[in-house]
């Protein structure tokens, strides 16, 4: 994730959208995980995003969830660097999960594999994409849903 993303206070969006892009290769296992990963991450920086509890007929009381959707999309994964960058320069928030978050469990392994690479360098397995609705839009448009 870029220095001015990682710091990045969460602002309230007009016509928000978030889209989480996946490697198209991955196993669906891989492809779950990745997509799980930064769904999770997404919630924690944007919280405006979940919407009220939900109450059914009997008074149980069920978390909020996004009110919007997520879409999950495919792209190649050759494509995720560049989608990356330009939706940074799109004014999106982005979470990146870098290839090497999928080769241990280890958490700090993770963050020492990716500290031996510049941006130019990395790869990634999934993105999730946040900001206003059109332009989030324009930069997924040519991309299917994750199947």
């Amino acid at each position: 994730m870029s220095e001015a993303n990682s710091s990045r206070e969460a602002v309230p969006l007009v016509a928000p959208r978030c889209v989480i892009v996946v490697d198209r290769a991955l196993p669906v296992g891989r492809a779950a995980n990745a997509a799980a990963v930064l769904a999770l991450t997404v919630g924690q920086r944007h919280p405006g995003l979940v919407g009220a509890p939900l109450v059914d007929a009997s008074g149980g009381v069920h978390p909020g969830l996004i009110p919007y959707g997520i879409a999950v999309l495919a792209a190649e994964a050759d494509g995720l660097a560049a989608l990356r960058e330009r939706a940074l320069a799109a004014g999106c928030d982005v979470v990146d999960f870098a290839v090497q978050g999928q080769q241990t469990t280890d958490y700090q392994a993770f963050r020492d594999a990716v500290a031996l690479l510049p941006t130019s360098a990395l790869g990634y397995v999934g993105l999730a994409l946040v900001g206003e609705k059109k332009p989030v839009g324009k930069l997924v448009a040519n991309l299917g849903l994750l199947k």
